[in-house]
């Protein structure tokens, strides 16, 4: 027994499961064809939390997987959404795995945004912990699995010990995550399992994952009328093998103004075909600025970069790359291989799906609001919507499609609740085509607002005929600048709440579709009071009621 402790206690881990396998072999060879029955190995761990912050429902679904492969495994998983985390509970977790997304600028998803927050402000420590974590991201953007990093850095800060690497998952995840929760396992089932790996990440596989589209405009028209403060076009493309589902979004990646390209080349005073190698591929100029670098819009981090590049004090500000170069020139040719490296490649954009497989076979179509605004008293433009207001019929466009399985309609015979005022009601068309072309027997209430009922009603004609044919079974209007006092959707909620708090009584699902603030915000404070009066219930209880509703995933919101 000396010697087997002797033997145990000077091997690695790898070596113990070389002699594992070696002494399973020896005794097969002893009894010949008699296999010995395999012996589950009682894990040195036997409690995790696993807890997920998710936008879009892949952190949820792994975690959902994992959790089961770790009960298979014998260890006891407690399966927590962020949203839902106690945070007090944080300091008595000694196995904590996070697996989290990462959105917009390095942002955490909206449900891990109190866990992030606590994390970063709370001044305890964490060092019975010993943690994992596992981000999910999108290479495409400059700041790649960055909330991932984040809640990996601080947990460690705080004093928590790492139990694996931080992995960092591209959008094919399933295999490297996978894998690496099996590194976990591996790690709770042996007594060594809370010694540190002193490696500090594991750089994911250079691949997107994405399945790239080619398509071909067939449509596109400005759906607001004449006199109209807005430009609002219906994009329609034409792919073959399209797959995709209502509440999906798509995935493009504009290219910069022709002109601002040949400003910034003659400022330059450099040949177009000129080559660089950006990011392990080789362009010319020109494609790097047309199609690969983000150069209308600098994100601070770039021009403080730029800062240290021509050794300049430089404010902190978004700026153009043109004028920044007019500004504060490289001082040589050298220089500029240098800020190749610095910029940043265009970023995609993501707009909902406004059509359905079902109703737009080979089809899908977006609904795009053109951005417009001023900075200094100059009319400016979004670089994407502009770039897609201005797409002929018959042009070619690459785009992907983005899954989003926290936005997906219930059962055919389940009502449903949509509020979409503006481009929000992008998704809510593809719901309703869906579920007409489908037959689906569910009810549709729909409400829907903007400025103006005679130049801002989108989509007007195909929503009175799903009202005449029953496919809708119900509409509210808010058109804000047709009276005196300003009337927006949560107006007509308030005014419609007993019925509204029917339907959910009945099992209807809520989805909300738009501006993020202030309209989601108030549409939700809407809901809780419809709720808190009409079901007589006290504010608390109400908000529980509308929390309830989000955990059964029949209150949705896709908002931006």
């Amino acid at each position: 027994m000396k010697l087997v402790e002797q033997l145990v206690a000077g091997s690695q881990t790898e070596e113990l499961i070389w002699l594992n396998g070696y002494i399973a072999g020896l005794l097969a060879g002893k009894n010949g064809s008699e296999q010995p029955l395999p012996v589950q190995a009682k894990p040195a761990i036997n409690k995790i939390t696993i807890a997920f912050g998710t936008e879009t429902g892949n952190s949820k679904k792994l975690a959902s997987t994992f959790a089961a492969k770790a009960k298979k495994a014998g260890i006891n998983a407690k399966l927590v959404d962020l949203n839902q985390y106690r945070l007090n509970d944080l300091q008595k977790e000694e196995y904590f795995i996070s697996i989290v997304s990462t959105h917009g600028d390095g942002e955490p998803p909206a449900a891990a945004k109190k866990f992030f927050d606590h994390i970063h402000t709370n001044g305890f420590k964490l060092e019975k912990m010993n943690f994992g974590v596992l981000a999910l991201g999108d290479s495409s953007y400059p700041l790649f699995c960055k909330a991932g990093e984040e809640i990996d850095l601080q947990l460690r800060k705080m004093g928590a010990h790492r139990l694996v690497p931080l992995q960092k998952c591209d959008t094919d995840y399933e295999t490297d995550a996978e894998s690496w929760f099996e590194g976990v396992l591996h790690h709770l089932s042996n007594a060594s399992a809370n010694i540190a790996p002193t490696v500090d990440t594991i750089v994911p596989k250079k691949s997107t994952g994405k399945k790239i589209y080619t398509g071909t405009v067939l449509t596109s028209i400005n759906l607001n009328d004449q006199g109209s403060n807005k430009e609002t076009y219906h994009i329609e493309i034409e792919a073959e093998g399209v797959d995709y589902l209502p509440g999906d979004s798509l995935g493009i990646i504009p290219e910069n103004p022709q002109h601002k390209v040949e400003a910034i080349i003659n400022w330059l005073d450099i040949h177009p075909k000129k080559k660089f190698t950006f990011r392990n591929e080789e362009c010319t100029v020109f494609d790097l600025l047309k199609k690969k670098l983000e150069i209308v819009y600098l994100p601070e981090r770039v021009v403080k970069a730029y800062s240290s590049l021509v050794n300049q004090d430089i404010p902190a500000t978004r700026i153009s790359l043109l004028d920044l170069l007019k500004i504060y020139p490289l001082k040589n040719s050298d220089q500029l291989e240098q800020l190749v490296g610095i910029l940043e490649p265009i970023t995609p954009r993501l707009y909902s799906i406004s059509s359905s497989p079902e109703a737009h076979n080979g089809e899908v179509h977006i609904t795009v609001a053109r951005d417009k605004f001023t900075v200094n008293e100059e009319l400016k433009f979004g670089l994407c919507s502009n770039y897609l207001s201005q797409f002929d019929v018959g042009q070619q466009v690459q785009f992907y499609i983005h899954k989003n399985l926290q936005f997906r309609l219930p059962a055919d015979d389940k009502d449903v609740i949509m509020i979409g005022p503006g481009t929000g009601i992008a998704p809510f068309r593809s719901f309703i085509a869906h579920r007409d072309s489908t037959g689906a027997p569910g009810r549709n209430w729909l409400f829907f607002g903007d400025q103006h009922f005679v130049t801002d009603f989108l989509y007007q004609t195909e929503i009175q005929s799903w009202i005449e044919t029953g496919s809708l079974s119900k509409i509210d209007l808010a058109f804000s600048r047709d009276y005196e006092e300003k009337v927006y959707v949560q107006h007509k909620m308030q005014k419609n709440g007993r019925l509204l708090y029917e339907w959910l009584e009945n099992g209807a699902s809520v989805f909300v579709c738009g501006a993020k603030e202030p309209m989601s915000i108030d549409v939700e404070n809407t809901l809780v009071k419809i709720v808190q009066e009409h079901g007589n219930k006290k504010l608390e209880e109400a908000i529980g009621f509308v929390h309830h509703l989000r955990n059964e995933g029949r209150y949705l919101k896709d908002v931006y």
